[in-house]
């Protein structure tokens, strides 16, 4: 079929999937969407291609192994912490934008090593725009970047407010000289064959898709699982006895993550449902084949996350938020790729450990002391911009809880909300 008159095939079979993502990952590139917004994320991971791609995904993965990813999990509690401080029960609050506050402040801090509290705000408004501008897939491949249209001006300005902030923080670091070890200090170190770094510019291209990619999509996670909460509060129920269970009067630490595995199954629940990255494509670089259908060179190939988590061939009432569907380790039984909200193949997210990771964290950390019921007629409908977004936030009431201690299956001696 066509989209947006370019030729396409769509495949929702897992196999077919890994054939285009890992088996014949070679005979794809990058889709139209993410190749026509190179002049906001330049020549960054999300949008590189090739060799030059691959140095760039040797250079950052680093920062993102096991042991360093545990390094972070103290910084994730405390923003969290200190965001909830400010909280008070009663309070009318938009629980997507306090959850891009936090998730940008948390990435700045663990990546860069930086302090954006000040800049948040200008951040997240120019981040909104550009998502709701990227949202419209037609204009954004078709109506060049460089055409002085009224949104690309809309653009430019909302990119360079963006761009203002991460230059800032490579100008401190360089001078400075600070090894920090996170990954600003490794890209920075970082020498070509020939001896030369990083130019400013490489580096802003690298920074910018994990300056915003890297905590929009956990913000929209956490979101959606707030919505989800809300509207299930059996659910709601079950992970708060767990969360007290384990923790009593405490906040999490990487340690309880095991423990807490109802905690996890919300957001794999919810990342099935609302998958940050809905929809993938990508471009033929060669004439082939996918299951006996010509597939020539420029074709599009296009899988959604979307569609494919809610097929009732993998999961049983697929329409149904039900966390407890992966108690029985469902994840082992599942196909490779019915389940992959973060791609795969070589081109997998590289922070996935990173997100599922301070997803949990925020989750418990909140958890443990508010309830997040909705304001009433508020209404909740995704965006399908670059992610998938609540298109008018989430809009809540925050309400206050106290464990008390009792005895329950989670623990000789738990406690149990208010």
């Amino acid at each position: 079929m066509r989209v947006l008159n370019f030729k396409t095939v769509f495949i929702n079979h897992p196999s077919l999937i890994e054939e285009v993502l890992v088996t014949n990952a070679r005979k794809y590139s990058k889709g139209r969407v993410l190749r026509a917004n190179r002049h906001v994320f330049g020549e960054g991971l999300l949008t590189s291609e090739g060799d030059f791609w691959l140095r760039q995904r040797r250079l950052a993965q680093p920062a993102f192994h096991r042991a360093r990813i545990a390094s972070y999990a103290a910084t994730m509690v405390d923003y969290t912490e200190r965001m909830v401080q400010g909280w008070r029960g009663g309070e009318e609050r938009d629980a997507h934008q306090e959850m891009m506050r936090l998730t940008l402040e948390i990435v700045a801090k663990t990546l860069f090593d930086a302090d954006v509290e000040r800049d948040a705000q200008e951040v997240g408004k120019s981040l909104e725009l550009l998502l709701e501008i990227g949202a419209n897939f037609r204009r954004t491949i078709f109506v060049p970047h460089w055409l002085p249209t009224p949104t690309n001006l809309r653009v430019r300005r909302e990119v360079k407010q963006i761009e203002k902030i991460l230059y800032r923080i490579i100008a401190e670091r360089r001078a400075s000289g600070r090894d920090a070890g996170d990954l600003l200090s490794m890209l920075l170190s970082a020498q070509d064959e020939d001896g030369s770094r990083m130019t400013d510019r490489q580096l802003r291209d690298e920074t910018i898709t994990l300056f915003l990619a890297g905590h929009e999509t956990t913000a929209s996670t956490l979101s959606w699982t707030w919505w989800l909460l809300a509207r299930h509060p059996a659910v709601e129920a079950k992970l708060h006895a767990e969360l007290d269970a384990v923790l009593g009067d405490r906040a999490p630490t990487l340690d309880d993550l095991p423990k807490l595995r109802y905690t996890g199954h919300v957001i794999t629940e919810s990342l099935r449902l609302y998958p940050a990255a809905w929809g993938m494509a990508r471009l033929a670089v060669e004439d082939h084949e996918i299951a006996g259908y010509a597939v020539t060179k420029g074709m599009g190939v296009a899988m959604a996350q979307w569609v494919v988590h809610r097929d009732p061939r993998w999961y049983d009432a697929p329409e149904e938020f039900r966390p407890e569907r992966w108690e029985n380790d469902l994840m082992k039984r599942l196909p490779r790729f019915a389940y992959f909200p973060f791609g795969g193949g070589a081109r997998q997210c590289i922070g996935n450990a990173f997100a599922l990771m301070e997803a949990a964290l925020i989750l418990a950390t909140i958890a443990r002391k508010f309830r997040l019921p909705l304001v009433a007629n508020h209404p909740v409908v995704p965006l399908a911009s670059i992610t998938l977004r609540p298109r008018h936030g989430v809009r809540v009431t925050l309400e206050s809880r106290q464990p008390k201690e009792t005895a329950n299956s989670f623990g000789e001696q738990s406690v149990v909300a208010d």
